[in-house]
């Protein structure tokens, strides 16, 4: 397995979410962004996580709600990747799949536009 602290992780998602366009970023509402080591134990290889409602869904009684949260998985994301280049690669697209289901955008469309 690829070796990288998390230090290292959090900075590459960082590094991703600073390459996603400013005309995106001032779109997101109530979102946060984490890293964890390891997704829930019932799905572990999952690579990351959107849990909240995303803008398309959101109507008239949205407020006063938590932040949606998006979970970037360090462990698996390792497992999976060969090389650090990989896991730039990897990680860039997992926060714009994320990222995407903020803006209700679902899984069949994320894999045709390739970034399942």
């Amino acid at each position: 397995m690829l070796e990288m602290t998390r230090e290292e992780f959090e900075e590459l998602v960082a590094e991703a979410l600073d390459r996603i366009p400013p005309e995106l970023t001032r779109l997101m509402d109530n979102v946060a962004v984490f890293v964890e080591d390891e997704p829930p134990a019932e799905d572990p290889e999952l690579l990351g996580l959107y849990e909240g409602t995303p803008l398309t869904e959101r109507g008239e009684w949205y407020a006063g709600v938590l932040p949606d949260r998006i979970t970037v998985y360090r462990g698996p994301t390792l497992r999976f990747c060969e090389t650090r280049e990989d896991v730039v690669a990897e990680t860039e697209v997992t926060v714009v799949h994320e990222i995407a289901h903020h803006f209700g955008i679902d899984d069949a469309r994320l894999h045709a536009l390739g970034y399942g």
